[in-house]
């Protein structure tokens, strides 16, 4: 590296360390410290939702699968948009803003247990958040670290080390502050490396109209010959392989959708777009933001703001990301992207080395490095908080500092997390697929009990509890022994019973959240109908101002 790029570097880090000790400061009580004082600015709120929401894994995993599939994936841009910004923000976020205050919430597990007086329901969510955040939170250490390693070329076990300590500092010093504070300024560099890749792309191609008909064209060229290959002739897991599944699946095209009930249509549509896009409303890191801002007027102001930002991410990426089969075909040896980076996850890495200036290489590194941090310091300080406010705290007969048991949280989950990293530094299907899982594992435990607990009066404690156990084991059962994906990446259906799935047909491609969801809602609705409303002075202290 030159000069310049040591001094952005320096810049950069010292930047991040300045948001960090600001957040330090203004950080004086336990409110401060989890929930930004409940006064942060719309501006600042809007970008770090987008960017704890948009981690490494949108941007280089989805990019890759948009390369694979196409612009079918805009679908969940859509649902991203309308569902994760306009629908949270506008009828979820101020009335959860609202309760969280009157019921003085600092947490989503404690928003939860409060609004329904179960200590049950407080420690079940935070043990869920223990249990399956901290593999969400190392696939993107490890694709983060990844990039630092193969770019700076360092140790990938030092990389690590580093970028954890980095995360570590401002997160347990600033608290959310500093990881809002520091967010805003990821997403900001996210957002400018985005627009900047776009025109770049369609530039290179020509053109917008340009781009889609060589597109069009290389379809036909490099994947339509593919259908008179037989599965057994083609390298298992290989780009030709994959690009015979698509075919195999329905897909007609990069531009297209693919056959209605397909099994690709029912991919892109349950996994991905109702997985991932009503997934977004469950995350209890993105919940706890609306109880940040002080009032409705902040959240409404966030809304533009946050939707530009989805579009720029997950909107760009996918366009850009189904480019890269135009791109490599005219500029490598006619090869469409799967056959020229060898896999999905190398697609976007290796267009961007390959197809842009090295200037643009430098400043999409911090991107990446951004989008990861991001993510990262939100997942840690809400396993800390898991930890030291919903679970120690609620075992513990004592009364403790709610900031010094949560920096201890902090650490401790870092720690699981980094040795998570170290272990699977290969990236085992497991790890691969953990934000497909936490996702619908969110949705289908929580969801019900968070939309009940806000618009519902008459959902009950015995309602919530049922929804989030049955959403548990629903979810449990269709990811370890149906849903294609992640049963064969946990193996568990293949070691019990010889088979990746304990089903056939066109069910294996439905998302476990399609199937785990619905109960959940009908659990939560027959039990609350069944039981003891709860007490009207409690329902009051909940609802009234």
């Amino acid at each position: 590296m030159g000069i310049l790029e040591n001094i952005i570097i320096i810049a950069y880090l010292a930047v991040v360390g300045y948001l960090g000790l600001l957040g330090y400061k203004q950080t004086k009580n336990t409110t401060d410290y989890l929930i930004a004082g409940r006064n942060t600015h719309p501006f600042i709120m809007a970008l770090s939702y987008g960017a704890t929401f948009i981690s490494t894994a949108a941007i280089v995993g989805f990019g890759g699968v948009a390369a694979w599939l196409g612009n079918s994936l805009l679908w969940l841009t859509f649902f991203n948009i309308f569902i994760g910004i306009f629908v949270a923000f506008v009828f979820f976020g101020n009335p959860t803003r609202k309760m969280g205050y009157r019921l003085n919430a600092h947490t989503f597990p404690e928003f939860l247990g409060k609004r329904f007086n179960s200590k049950f329901i407080q420690i079940f969510a935070a043990v869920i958040i223990l249990f399956f955040m901290p593999l969400y939170a190392t696939a993107v250490l490890i694709g983060g670290t990844h990039f630092i390693a193969l770019y700076f070329q360092v140790d990938y076990h030092m990389a690590l080390m580093v970028f954890s300590i980095i995360i570590t500092a401002y997160v347990i010093a600033g608290g959310l502050k500093g990881v809002m504070l520091t967010d805003a300024l990821q997403g900001s560099i996210m957002f400018i490396a985005m627009i900047i890749l776009l025109f770049i792309t369609f530039d290179a191609l020509g053109g917008v109209d340009a781009a889609y008909t060589k597109l069009d064209m290389v379809w036909t060229q490099t994947v339509q010959p593919l259908t008179s290959v037989g599965m057994k002739e083609l390298q298992p897991g290989g780009p030709d392989f994959m690009m015979k599944l698509s075919t195999l699946w329905g897909f007609e095209g990069w531009t297209k959708m693919p056959v209605f009930m397909s099994n690709g249509w029912l991919f892109v549509i349950t996994t991905i777009t109702l997985g991932v896009g009503i997934g977004v409303l469950a995350q209890p890191q993105l919940v706890v933001r609306f109880m940040t801002v002080k009032s409705k007027q902040e959240l409404n102001r966030a809304v533009l703001i946050g939707g530009i930002f989805i579009v720029a991410m997950t909107g760009v990426i996918f366009i850009v990301g189904a480019l890269t089969n135009a791109w490599f075909y005219e500029f490598n040896e006619g090869k469409n992207a799967l056959q020229s980076a060898g896999s999905i996850g190398k697609v976007i890495p290796h267009y961007i080395n390959t197809a842009m200036p090295k200037w643009f290489s430098f400043i999409f590194l911090f991107a990446l490095i951004s989008a990861a941090m991001s993510t990262l310091s939100s997942q840690f300080h809400t396993m800390g908080t898991a930890v030291g406010r919903d679970l120690f705290e609620q075992i513990s007969s004592k009364k403790h500092n709610s900031m010094n048991v949560t920096r201890i949280g902090v650490v401790v989950m870092i720690l699981i997390s980094v040795s998570l990293a170290y272990a699977f530094d290969k990236q085992p299907a497991i790890i691969a697929r953990s934000t497909a899982i936490f996702f619908a594992l969110c949705a289908s435990i929580f969801l019900p009990s968070y939309i009940g607990g806000l618009f519902w009066k008459r959902m009950t404690t015995k309602g919530a509890i049922a929804s989030m156990l049955v959403g548990f084991f629903t979810s449990g059962f269709w990811l370890l022994f149906v849903h294609f994906k992640e049963a064969k990446a946990l193996g568990v259906a293949k070691a019990l019973f010889g088979t990746n799935s304990l089903l056939s047909g066109k069910i294996i491609f439905v998302d476990a959240l399609v199937i785990a969801l619905p109960l959940s809602i009908i659990t939560a609705i027959v039990v609350s109908l069944m039981t003891q409303p709860m007490e009207q002075t409690h329902l009051d202290k909940c609802y009234n101002d």
